[in-house]
């Protein structure tokens, strides 16, 4: 045997045991008559010993060991007369008796501590060691028990977990797919899927009334800090549901994963729920962070008709009352100016109102608003004495965005929104269509599949064009902390609503026909009402581990350019390779 005992499991009750432990040599402190060694596997650490009274062959060997050399350790377990309460082991140590390298290793390009040396780039090069860290250790544990956990959850709720293709068929709505070559098939593609989502509702056509999925999904998208080009959905489907039934199984879900994995209850029978418009008029976003309240007052009315052009000529007014910051200097005023002007936040400036100790005001518009209108502004949006308003103004959707952004960023200031701090919310009732000025077209805001609403269906097969905008959808998205986890919808079932759903998208019904005409032929033989949702599971277990980033969460992750670093991949292919397949690669430009 390897091992008789992992580096993390001996206590002060198996003192005088005779084991033999395996692992990697995190450090090596030589005190001259002693020499202590950490040895490290996933489970822990072990301190193991070589005293003043071991033989000097052993003491050569354990002077000679070092970092990250993989070793076998035989000895005695003994109490500590130094103990390190920093770490479960840290009563015991293991005086050894014999140490055996298994193998050597070079210096590792960077320290393999619990905080590294290594920048980003470095250790995704050498991921297979920053592996070895603890805190991607503690992830990647994380990962594995939420996973556990869905899959008890879902088994007790009656769902079967079935497997979907990972080679499909590209759509026109699948401008990013990755497209995998066809050898035997020249000329022709396969696309890897962004989504089981058909698939899945054949599934309910066939009878299997609840699905579920943890699965790999492919997007050829840009990234950020939250987005992988292959990530992992758990992807769910039931069928003769409704969308209560739908809310109901997953909040359960949800309420069990964070009672099993952190220990945290939610009081109430339910999550919040908020509509779409809510959302976007309260707090400019459809994945709102109710962690702080700071809602929106729409100022439009109130701020129009007294001489000030910029309030005057928008088409829309709103402030955030900042609760105790009227004591901001104009430094930090002007420095919050600045950030509603960057380009990726696109406000022109930032209006302030202070309310004194006083309760007087003091504005940056004062020649403009006597003392009666910006006490009407304090009313209007419950301004306190020591509180601040902050005021941006233009087009209503840049303008929400952007006091969005302002919201958030004053959240992150004052210490409002904490990582061990959750607010689950679901989102509902969303637009099912969104126009598009450039295109002069409608897209569906979710996807081609979702439902309207039943007491919208008049408008969605009128043929009146502004009506469709107004059609809302059958759709919902688990929001946590402003972080968009799931979404999902209850989805069309009649063929008759799907085939108005491809013409109103801008589908002939031989385009139709052509690329989804076996869903509809399907939908002739019976398909049963029927919904799910989809959470990303990389962001659930990044949102649990009180991360930004899903890239720790990851065992092999992408970097910011979807490159991976350590096996160089995308790479070009041979030319022999190309022409087998009958491709012929452009040369950039």
């Amino acid at each position: 045997m390897f091992r008789t005992a992992t580096c993390g499991e001996l206590r002060l009750a198996d003192r005088d045991k005779a084991v033999i432990l395996a692992g990697w040599v995190q450090k090596v402190r030589n005190l001259g008559a002693m020499v202590f060694i950490d040895l490290r596997d996933r489970y822990g650490i072990t301190q193991i010993t070589v005293d003043e009274h071991a033989p000097a062959e052993l003491k050569a060997v354990a002077e000679n060991l070092g970092r990250e050399y993989v070793v076998q350790v035989s000895g005695k377990v003994t109490e500590r007369s130094a103990k390190n309460t920093k770490i479960p082991t840290g009563e015991i140590e293991i005086i050894a008796t014999e140490i055996k390298v298994l193998n050597a290793s070079e210096v590792p390009p960077f320290t393999i501590e619990e905080n590294s040396d290594g920048g980003d780039d470095l250790r995704m090069k050498y991921r297979y060691l920053d592996l070895r860290r603890a805190p991607l250790q503690r992830a990647m544990m994380l990962r594995h028990r939420l996973a556990q956990e869905i899959r008890r959850y879902l088994d007790g709720q009656g769902f079967m977990e079935i497997e979907t293709p990972y080679m499909i068929k590209s759509t026109p709505e699948g401008a990013r797919d990755f497209v995998v070559p066809s050898r035997m098939n020249p000329g022709e593609f396969y696309a890897l899927p962004q989504s089981p989502q058909t698939f899945k509702q054949l599934l309910m056509v066939s009878g299997y009334d609840r699905y579920f999925q943890i699965v790999r999904c492919f997007r050829d998208e840009d990234l950020r800090a939250d987005r992988q080009p292959e990530f992992t959905q758990v992807d769910c489907e039931m069928a003769f549901v409704e969308r209560e039934d739908v809310l109901e199984v997953f909040e359960g879900m949800m309420r069990t994963m964070f009672d099993k994995t952190l220990g945290i209850t939610f009081p109430g029978d339910r999550f919040p729920r908020m509509s779409w418009r809510e959302a976007m008029e309260t707090y400019g976003s459809d994945k709102p962070d109710i962690r702080f309240g700071m809602k929106f007052n729409d100022m439009t009315s109130l701020a129009k008709g007294h001489g000030f052009a910029v309030f005057d000529s928008a088409e829309y007014v709103g402030g955030i009352c900042v609760p105790g910051c009227a004591s901001y200097t104009r430094k930090q005023l002007d420095g919050l100016t600045e950030f509603v002007k960057r380009p990726q936040v696109g406000a022109k400036g930032l209006v302030y109102v202070r309310r004194e100790a006083d309760g007087s005001y003091k504005s940056s518009v004062d020649k403009f608003y006597p003392q009666e209108a910006l006490a009407g502004w304090g009313e209007a949006t419950g301004m306190r004495p020591g509180d601040l308003l902050l005021i941006l103004a233009g087009p209503k959707k840049q303008t929400l965005a952007a006091l969005c952004a302002l919201r958030l960023e004053m959240g992150d200031r004052l210490g409002l929104r904490p990582h061990d701090t959750f607010a689950p919310l679901w989102v509902v009732d969303f637009p099912l269509l969104e126009w598009d000025d450039e295109t002069q077209r409608y897209y569906a805001m979710h996807h081609p599949f979702t439902s309207p609403k039943t007491e919208d269906m008049e408008k969605f097969f009128s043929g009146d064009m502004k009506a469709l905008g107004d059609v809302r959808a059958e759709a919902y998205d688990f929001v946590v902390n402003g972080v968009e986890v799931g979404g999902g919808s209850i989805r069309i079932h009649d063929g008759r609503v799907q085939s108005r759903m491809f013409e109103v998208l801008g589908f002939s019904p031989e385009e139709a026909q052509a690329q989804f005409g076996f869903l509809l032929g399907a939908f002739r033989y019976g398909a049963p009402p029927h919904g799910g949702i989809a959470f990303g599971f990389d962001r659930m277990c990044s949102l649990f581990g009180g991360s930004d980033s899903i890239r720790d969460f990851i065992a092999f992750p992408k970097n910011n350019s979807g490159r991976d670093m350590m096996i160089d991949a995308p790479s070009p292919l041979a030319e022999a390779q190309l022409e087998e397949l009958r491709i012929a690669v452009a040369k950039p430009e």
